[in-house]
This record gives structure tokens, C-alpha cells and sequence, in this order.
């Protein structure tokens, strides 16, 4: 019997879910740096970005992934994670994560 932490299975279930995506050749393009991932986020028009896979460590970034699950699940629109929120709070949280 091990110790589950929800945090740490999201982002597992997250990677495994892109790595089977790209398997798939669902994304459009792979020039994701090792070390990265890349998302989609925006309420209606969707821009890509590409973050460091450590962000799926941090609280804030959490956040976003679990309001990413309620939305979507783990069938997301574009292929790869998409994040339902403004392109701005993205910025926010991501800078602030910047700066930690």
C-alpha cells in the first residue's frame, strides 16, 4: 500500500497522455525541447506555449491542470493539454513560477 499524491498522478497521467498523443502524430509539430511540454491555452482562440516539465511540481500550475480536468478530462481539443483559461492568467501564473 503506497502513499498517493494527487498532484504527482495528474502529472503522470499528463505526460503519459502527451507522450501518447505525439505516438499517435496528433501534434502538428515536436519541437519541444527535452525537458518541456507543451499546452494550448485560451477561453476561445487557443495559442501554444511550451513550459518546463517542472511546473507540473508547483501548486499554481496545479491549479490550472485540475481546471484543465474538469473541463476536458484527458480528451483535449487540440491534441496536447489544453489549458481553459485566459492567455493573461496563464502569463501571471507562469511568471509567477518564473520567479520562484
Amino acid at each position: 500500500m503506497g502513499i498517493r499524491i494527487p498532484g504527482f498522478i495528474l502529472a503522470n497521467q499528463v505526460l503519459h497522455q502527451s507522450v501518447q498523443t505525439a505516438k499517435k502524430g496528433v501534434l502538428t509539430s515536436l519541437d519541444v525541447p527535452e525537458g518541456f511540454f507543451a499546452v494550448y491555452v485560451g477561453e476561445t482562440q487557443k495559442k501554444r506555449f511550451v513550459v518546463p516539465v517542472s511546473y507540473l511540481n508547483q501548486p499554481l500550475f496545479q491549479d490550472l491542470l485540475n481546471k484543465a480536468e474538469e473541463e476536458f478530462g484527458f480528451n483535449h481539443p487540440m491534441g496536447g493539454l489544453t489549458i481553459p483559461c485566459g492567455e493573461d492568467t496563464f502569463i501571471d501564473v507562469t511568471s509567477r513560477l518564473n520567479r520562484s
